[in-house]
């Protein structure tokens, strides 16, 4: 199994504010669709809270939660462990959020894809957890006006 974060940041780790993201950038978004779609996708109870209608079309829905069990459209499990065991070997999964899970599962990824907005934002709350970059190759960077969509492989 593949294991790939996913993540839009600004250049100060902050990813998220209230629950919300904190940048709507249309070609972000396009890009997550794109290279999520026909995959599974694991976030937390908080982050699937936050999506506008739920459970992601075309892909396979896992939200880690201890306190809920049921969520219609979605595989719930109480540990990324339990999520990542219930996967097939032989795909890719893309962990969206929030911040624990990244922590979580930062040691065992294999592929990160940034999006890096290159603004600070007034307010934020929520941030990525700081990784050790002699631990990734940056495999690509394609910069746009105000962000880049940047590729990291592990080492």
């Amino acid at each position: 199994m593949k294991i790939s974060i996913i993540v839009a940041m600004a250049e100060n780790g902050a990813i998220g504010f209230r629950n919300q993201l904190l940048y709507h950038i249309p070609e972000d978004l396009k890009r997550f669709k794109a290279l999520t779609i026909g995959h599974t996708v694991v976030m937390g109870r908080k982050t699937y809270l936050s999506l506008p209608n739920g459970a992601l079309p075309q892909r396979r829905n896992i939200v880690l939660s201890r306190t809920i069990k049921n969520i219609t459209g979605c595989d719930v499990y109480a540990s990324l462990e339990e999520a990542l065991h219930s996967c097939s070997e032989n795909e890719e999964v893309f962990i969206i959020g929030g911040e624990k899970v990244y922590r979580q599962a930062i040691p065992m990824a294999h592929r990160i894809y940034l999006t890096l907005i290159e603004r600070v934002p007034l307010q934020a709350d929520v941030f990525f957890p700081k990784i050790s970059m002699q631990q990734w190759n940056l495999t690509i960077k394609e910069e746009h006006d105000g962000y880049s969509f940047i590729q990291y492989d592990r080492k």
